[in-house]
């Protein structure tokens, strides 16, 4: 289904319901008896961005190490690799929901009741700022206990009131430290109003770093001089181009005919340059156009042509990666691979990678209209935030990076031939 009517149906459908549901839990609360036993089998609620599962490792790893509980997952299908990618979650404990069509999503989210119930699920944790969709999900799991962020006093989404634990979402705080604050809401040991009056420090927000065997590595190359014959491990570096966004929010999008003249610079300032344009099947024919337009060999179209679970080898293999907001910036701070990645609707205080990355950003006064308060609906249709970056000024925010090259030959034949890009 479309991003749009998906918001649609959130609303015009997810108010009643959320209000209706709100009144049979209090009735239901008068009759159930307290079971102040502590968390066990958790229920962690994210569907719509496989980014942010990426940032809500930490907060997942701290249930699981710290509070011992088994975890479960609920996400929709399409953004399932990301957990695969994790491998935080069991497969067994992971629920995955379509949403191709609105019957299949009815058919899931019923078959999801009975799954709870199944693996026994006595917490729920909802992790998404906007949906009431998870709210009812979460409401329905069967859960004694359950854990989100709660308007209060705060205009926002009406949600209904199914929380037993109501965290107060903080847009002063990364993302990633809001997660972990709602697994503090479980860990104390008396009620509070609202819950997780806890500091949360940079060392609980780590991401923890995948392996990638040697053997997936020279898969990897392999694959890579199959599309591009020249490439030579010995003589080449790789720079990928995610020049691609989310369909939930174009507007994170550079212009692609930035992403041109700023490939026409690099790979004419370094010889041994050769850059990856990197996406899913469906955007090739898209990315198709870069290639056209800069007319280089070195410049190869690599979208639909690694799976998922070759992602990691394609980063290590990698020297770095520039990025608009989305997914693959995310799947990248698992890896040792740095990332340079564009924000303007929304903000790396709240919404950058984890890893190790360099956000470009202008800072308008506009900048970010996207929030918990719209739904992550933005009135702006002309995204100047991105388009006022020029080519030239990331050119300059890559040249360290370029510089470092591993191949002093190389070195000495680019170094007279940084242009000055406007």
């Amino acid at each position: 289904m479309k991003v749009d009517t998906m918001r649609k149906i959130d609303r015009w459908a997810g108010i009643p319901l959320c209000w209706v549901l709100t009144w049979l839990v209090r009735l239901h609360s008068v009759f159930a008896r307290r079971d102040e036993r502590p968390a066990g089998k958790v229920l962690l609620i994210e569907l719509s961005e496989m980014g942010s599962t990426i940032l809500a490792d930490p907060a997942m790893r701290k249930l699981r190490d710290r509070l011992g509980t088994e975890l479960h997952f609920v996400i929709f299908k399409k953004n399932k690799p990301s957990l695969d990618l994790l491998k935080t979650i069991p497969q067994d404990n992971i629920y995955a929901i379509r949403d191709d069509s609105l019957f299949a999503l009815a058919i899931d989210a019923l078959r999801f009741l009975a799954w709870t119930r199944r693996k026994r699920i006595d917490t729920a944790i909802d992790l998404e700022l906007f949906s009431r969709f998870t709210a009812l999900l979460s409401g329905l799991s069967g859960a004694r206990r359950r854990v989100g962020f709660h308007a209060f006093y705060n205009e926002g989404l009406y949600r209904g009131d199914l929380l037993t634990h109501k965290v107060a979402y903080n847009p002063h705080l990364h993302i990633s430290k809001n997660f972990v604050a709602l697994v503090n809401a479980l860990a104390t040991d008396k009620p509070e109003r609202p819950y997780s009056k806890t500091v949360i420090g940079e060392d609980e927000v780590r991401l923890t770093r995948i392996s990638t065997p040697e053997s997936d590595c020279t898969a990897m190359r392999a694959k890579v001089q199959k599309q591009c014959p020249d490439y030579d491990p010995a003589r080449h570096r790789l720079v990928l181009f995610n020049a691609n966004g989310s369909d939930l929010m174009p507007l994170r999008r550079w212009p692609q005919e930035n992403y041109v003249r700023l490939a026409r610079e690099v790979l004419w300032a370094y010889p041994d340059v050769i850059i990856l344009l990197t996406g899913s099947g469906s955007e090739r024919n898209g990315l198709d156009g870069i290639v056209e337009a800069v007319r280089d060999a070195r410049c190869v179209n690599m979208a639909g042509l690694t799976a998922f679970d070759e992602l990691a080898a394609l980063y290590e293999i990698s020297e770095f990666m520039l990025s608009n907001d989305s997914g693959p910036a995310h799947f990248a701070a698992v890896t040792s691979m740095p990332t340079f990645v564009f924000f303007g609707p929304e903000t790396p205080r709240l919404y950058g990678s984890l890893g190790t990355t360099t956000p470009i950003y202008a800072g308008l006064a506009c900048s970010p209209c996207v929030s918990a308060a719209n739904h992550r609906k933005s009135p702006c249709d002309d995204n100047v935030c991105m388009k006022v970056i020029s080519p030239g000024q990331v050119f300059r925010v890559l040249h360290p990076s370029l510089e470092k090259s591993r191949f002093s030959d190389a070195q000495e034949l680019v170094r007279p031939l940084i242009p000055s890009v406007v």
